[in-house]
């Protein structure tokens, strides 16, 4: 369930210009699937990590390590 909720979430991404500019500056993935909830997306940051590297359309889904994360 969570797949396609990330995928539809993804989709319209791609065709909302401001909505990529505010994931594109979210922190972490939570803050993410905050943004997705608003919009009646339902998914976990982890769920969405666990796509890192997939391709949904024209977006890659990736995970971005910043200095100091410890895992």
């Amino acid at each position: 369930m969570a797949f396609e909720q990330i995928e539809a979430f993804l989709k319209k991404m791609q065709s909302e210009p401001e909505l990529k500019n505010e994931v594109l500056a979210a922190s972490t993935a939570d803050d993410v699937a905050r943004i997705a909830l608003k919009l009646g997306f339902e998914f976990s940051g982890d769920e969405l990590l666990r796509m890192s590297g997939k391709k949904v359309g024209s977006i890659t889904v990736r995970k971005t390590d910043l200095p100091g994360e410890y895992n």
